[in-house]
Formats: C-alpha cells, sequence, structure tokens
C-alpha cells in the first residue's frame, strides 16, 4: 500500500520514458536514493510545457510522493521548487561542479536508506556552491568527497602532524610512516587534507589558495579513497571535464 509523504529532495539523475514521461533519481530526505516515474512532463501541452526542468540534475525540490516500501519505482503526486538557483545552472564552472557532485553520490549511494544529515550536507553544499566566490567554489569538490566520506561512515582518523605526516588512505588514518602499499598522501597533500576534513564552514574554503595541479592530485585520491571503501565504485566521467574548467 502506498502512502503520501512531503519530502525534500535533491535530483540526482533523470532520463527520459516513453513519449512524454521521466524515471528520475532523487536522494531524498525521508527515503534516501529514489527512483520515480513521473508521467507527462515531456508533452508540449500548456499545462506540461517547462515542467520536464524542474527535473535537471541538482535540482532541490520540495515533493508530495507516494512511498511503498515494497516497489523500486515510486510515483510523484506534486513538485516544486524548493530552492531557486542564481547562478549554478548559467556559470559553467557551478554547473560542472553540481554535475559532478551528483555524479559522486550516484558511484557512492548502494542503497536506499535515509540518512537526513547526508541529505542537508548536499542541499547547503549546493547551496553555497550557487553563492560562493571562485575559490569557493574550485574548493568545494573536495570539501564535498571528504564530507560524503565521513557522512558514509569512513571519516579520516587523527590530524596532520610533524608525528603523522603521512595519510594511509587503505586504512583512513594519519600515521607516522609510509605504508606498504601506494594509497597514501604525504607532505603538503596530507596537510591540506587534514585541514579541509576540518573544516565546519562552507566560508572558510575561501581562504585555502590551490593551484589546479594540487586540486587534481588531492581530487584523484580522494576518489580513490572512495573506491577503496565502497564496492563497485567504478569511474567518473564528470572527473575529466571538472578538470578542464578548474583554475
Amino acid at each position: 500500500m502506498s502512502t503520501v509523504h512531503s519530502t525534500r529532495g535533491v535530483v540526482l539523475r533523470t532520463i527520459k520514458y516513453g513519449d512524454s514521461s521521466i524515471i528520475t533519481s532523487i536522494y531524498t530526505e525521508l527515503f534516501g536514493i529514489q527512483q520515480y516515474l513521473v508521467k507527462g512532463v515531456r508533452q508540449s501541452s500548456k499545462t506540461s510545457a517547462g515542467k520536464a526542468s524542474y527535473f535537471n540534475p541538482a535540482a532541490i525540490l520540495e515533493l508530495q510522493v507516494y512511498h511503498n516500501e515494497l516497489k523500486q519505482l515510486q510515483f510523484i503526486k506534486e513538485f516544486r521548487w524548493a530552492y531557486l538557483y542564481e547562478s549554478v545552472l548559467f556559470n559553467v564552472v557551478k554547473n560542472t561542479v553540481a554535475i559532478y557532485v551528483m555524479e559522486l553520490l550516484q558511484h557512492s549511494l548502494k542503497q536506499p536508506e535515509a540518512n537526513p544529515e547526508l541529505y542537508y550536507l548536499i542541499e547547503d553544499t549546493l547551496k553555497q556552491l550557487d553563492r560562493g566566490n571562485p575559490t569557493l567554489t574550485g574548493n568545494l569538490p573536495l570539501y564535498f568527497t571528504l564530507h560524503l566520506a565521513a557522512e558514509l561512515g569512513f571519516q579520516l582518523q587523527g590530524n596532520y602532524s610533524s608525528e603523522t605526516p603521512v595519510l594511509d588512505l587503505q586504512e583512513g588514518v594519519f600515521v607516522s610512516q609510509i605504508p606498504m602499499h601506494p594509497y597514501f598522501l604525504a607532505g603538503q597533500l596530507a596537510e591540506i587534507t587534514s585541514t579541509i576534513a576540518g573544516l565546519n564552514f562552507y566560508n572558510e574554503l575561501e581562504n585555502i589558495s590551490l593551484n589546479k595541479n594540487i586540486r587534481r592530485q588531492l581530487l584523484e585520491a580522494y576518489q580513490q579513497y572512495l573506491a577503496l571503501h565502497i564496492a563497485g565504485f567504478g569511474q567518473m566521467k564528470s572527473f575529466a571535464i571538472l578538470q578542464e574548467v578548474l583554475a
């Protein structure tokens, strides 16, 4: 039996279905990641015009949904904007960061269970991206990837120090010596990681000045960290595009 619930949700991915409908993957506050069939939103009638745009990736929506625990495909009763972007949809760099965040979630979330704290992290990240300056925008993928790992249960342990100058990515802990495997960060890269992992506020990202090469190395390492801890993580398509657009 399906029951109706009100929930917020962030659109991860949408594909066309039939002549006029879509199937959309949404990370919801109440139910975690869910698949919804939305009928008729691609019709050219007056009532349907523009409705498909609600389901572009990274859209933040207020939803009334039918939910049945036994079904994999759910239905949406009503939808409206929960937040209107000022720049994410129009700024190429910010849009690419948003797409990276959405793809990262698709690769990382394997089960539909609810995690409200993760939902708030996703929504807050997108809102900060919308308002942030270029430095914050450039550093946001690093911040989000580390904080996503923490929400999924593998937060980095310890901090960078003269006694623990190496980050063992396989164990997720700062250690005193380089490990016997190739998955680690040392020196400046480990220190920056310790700083970003310890940030409590997004605006602190504006104070971290990194060049393109450092960001690339860090983001590659953080994706490796997720891949070491999430079975079937796979290859990120948006990573190469992100490297192109970030200064």
